[in-house]
């Protein structure tokens, strides 16, 4: 079991869903992050503002999967975060030592189903 977490250009979220969906990715927690990588104290428009070069507007994608799901996941990212540009995001696959389904108390891999 695989933790990836990715994070990424706001404008491209619905890009990667679609392209988790397709390769049968289903779930997915997202929240709203700010940050900086390498264009720290470079001015980006978003949705026609401009944003301080300090932290800049992210989101952060975590997804838990099974082994056999890692290549597929990372591949789905990839292809929706993507635009070429510096600042497209970051992926981190940690390992997974444990998963509970809270409602059944099934545990491991038939808990992140």
């Amino acid at each position: 079991m695989k933790y990836v977490i990715a994070v990424i250009q706001p404008d491209r979220v619905d890009q990667v869903l679609a392209k988790l969906e397709e390769k049968e990715v289903h779930l997915v927690t997202v929240t709203n992050v700010v940050g900086r990588g390498r264009q720290k104290g470079v001015s980006e428009v978003y949705r026609g503002h401009v944003e301080a070069g300090s932290l800049l507007r992210k989101v952060k994608l975590e997804i838990a999967v099974n082994d056999e799901f890692v290549g597929k996941t990372i591949d789905a990212v990839m292809e929706g975060a993507s635009t070429g540009n510096v600042g497209d995001g970051k992926i981190f696959v940690l390992d997974l030592e444990q998963c509970i389904r809270v409602r059944t108390g099934e545990t491991g891999n038939v808990a992140i189903g």
